[in-house]
This record gives C-alpha cells, sequence and structure tokens, in this order.
C-alpha cells in the first residue's frame, strides 16, 4: 500500500517538474467580454491585457483580442513581449527619482522611498512587482478605476527611466575642454604656417 502510494505522489511531483518555466512572469490585468454587432445578431470576443516581466528591470504591457480567452491570452503575451521596456534602476532596484504620467483621465505617481519596501495598490503593484522594482510608493491621483488606463499611464511614466526611450551617448562624440589642443585646431596651424612660407 504504501509502494503504490510513493508512485502516486513521484508522478504528480514529476509532472509539475516537467513543464519548462517560462521567460516572464504574466499578470493579467483584466479580461473582458467584448461584442460585435453583426447582421445575423452578436460575435462575442474576449480582449485581455496583461504584463509581463522578468523581475530583473524588463516589463511589458501587452494587448490580446480573440474568440477564446487561451487565445487572447497568448496574444497578449506576445504583444507584451514586443512592447518590452528595459528600465534603468539604481542599485538598489528602485527609481532614480519622481515619476509621474497621464494617460487619458488617469494620472500616477511613482516615488522612491528608502527602505519602506513597495507601497502601491491595483495595477502599479502588479507591474512594479514583475518588473523587479523594490522601495517605491504609487500612488493613482486620479479617480479612474480603468485598469487598462492606469497600467497604460505607469508604462508612461516608466518610459522616463527606459533604455528604450532614453538618448543614447554616441560613440563618436568626445567633449573635450577648451584649454586643450584638438587635431583639427593643429590641422588650422598648419594650414596658416604653409600660407606663410
Amino acid at each position: 500500500m504504501e509502494k503504490t502510494k510513493e508512485k502516486k505522489n513521484n508522478n504528480r511531483k514529476g509532472s509539475s517538474f516537467g513543464r519548462p518555466k517560462p521567460e516572464f512572469d504574466q499578470k493579467i490585468i483584466n479580461i473582458r467580454r467584448v461584442t460585435r454587432v453583426v447582421a445575423g445578431g452578436r460575435r462575442f470576443s474576449f480582449s485581455v491585457a496583461l504584463v509581463a516581466g522578468d523581475k530583473k528591470g524588463s516589463v511589458g504591457l501587452g494587448l490580446g483580442k480573440a474568440g477564446d480567452t487561451a487565445l487572447a491570452i497568448n496574444k497578449a503575451v506576445r504583444n507584451a513581449k514586443k512592447n518590452m521596456v528595459r528600465l534603468n534602476l539604481t542599485k538598489t532596484m528602485s527609481i532614480p527619482h519622481e515619476l509621474s504620467a497621464k494617460f487619458s483621465s488617469s494620472k500616477v505617481m511613482l516615488m522612491p522611498n528608502k527602505g519602506r519596501g513597495l507601497v502601491a495598490g491595483s495595477v502599479i503593484r502588479d507591474i512594479v512587482k514583475l518588473s523587479g522594482m523594490k522601495d517605491i510608493t504609487g500612488k493613482i491621483i486620479s479617480n479612474s478605476k480603468n485598469k487598462l488606463n492606469n497600467a497604460k499611464a505607469v508604462m508612461q511614466a516608466l518610459a522616463v527611466i527606459s533604455s528604450k526611450h532614453a538618448k543614447p551617448i554616441l560613440e563618436n562624440v568626445a567633449i573635450i575642454p577648451e584649454d586643450v589642443i584638438t587635431p583639427a585646431s593643429l590641422l588650422k596651424v598648419a594650414a596658416k604656417d604653409k600660407n606663410l612660407e
């Protein structure tokens, strides 16, 4: 009897470990059943909004719409991966300064807080958790209860510190103090010397 129980438990354990771990963790923000009116009546489909992140500084928001919820979720995951942004966080995995953004009627604010942990609710908490940030206070300033608009506002605020939207520093541009002689000024001096000869 004991041997058969052990075998059953082993099978259960094996089945959970057999599945490969996904590349990104994901959290569904909301699922809506939407309707399209056609000549014969109404067509129903599902709209899914979800957040995907690796908890190491990358996060993305995705939308997917399909006739079946599973298909809609797969579409949303693909969309989230496509819209993934890499955040430039501090060494303590926090934000370098205060961020705020407005999307539609949603206004959000993100503030760094040293040693207080993650103080945020609703969609802000999900996005911040999946991006791997710590020590942050998040606040939805508006009265908007629309989760998708709130999520888009958070992503817009985070875009300021993301590497996707940050201005890249050009490698071939060098900032040199004025008192240092540059090769161009040397060439001008050489040209003047030739003219004098």
